[in-house]
């Protein structure tokens, strides 16, 4: 879903670009990391910087799989999960440890990163590439966490349930088409 054939007809160099660009490229990969942002928020303390750290780091552990042409059928039904589990989280206000939480996240992320590897078109530099996706990335948790501390004085937790039930619907619209 989040690999439009525009991404594909880049030349070599563009990688860095292309790679910053993958993430904004497709509403799961756009969903999963801002959510990663506002859960990490919601879980509050040390969560703020072990959920995005755990879910950047496995991705690049996924991204670097998909680029060596391992084979993982999982990958694309793990993304499916990862929008499921992070819109239960947020949206039922969920707490668990934090070493569960993290665990979690890391999964997403080495399903998203597999994906990324995966579908890097040919004859890009990978390390310019996944240097793009990392930052993408990055902004994308830093978006979800500026807006869950920006929503802190207000409605936060309505706001962060109601957008998890939101994506959970993505989820099941996503599933089903």
């Amino acid at each position: 879903m989040a690999h439009p054939a525009i991404f594909h007809n880049m030349g070599s160099g563009e990688a860095a670009q292309s790679g910053f660009l993958h993430p904004f490229s497709g509403w799961d990969h756009l969903t999963v990391m801002v959510a990663v942002g506002l859960w990490a928020v919601q879980m509050g303390g040390r969560a703020l910087w072990v959920l995005p750290c755990s879910f950047v780091g496995s991705m690049i552990v996924g991204s670097l799989l998909g680029l060596a042409g391992f084979h993982a059928p999982i990958a694309e039904p793990g993304i499916l999960a990862s929008i499921i589990l992070l819109g239960a989280a947020l949206g039922m206000a969920w707490n668990p440890p934090l070493a569960l939480a993290a665990l979690f996240v890391a999964a997403g992320g080495l399903c998203h990163g597999y994906a990324h590897g995966a579908e890097m078109t040919a004859g890009l530099a990978p390390a310019l590439y996944l240097s793009g996706m990392i930052a993408a990335t990055a902004i994308l948790h830093l978006l979800g966490i500026g807006t869950g501390l920006a929503l802190r004085k207000h409605s936060f937790m309505t706001t962060t349930r109601v957008a998890g039930f939101m994506i959970l619907a993505f989820a099941v619209y996503t599933s089903l088409h």
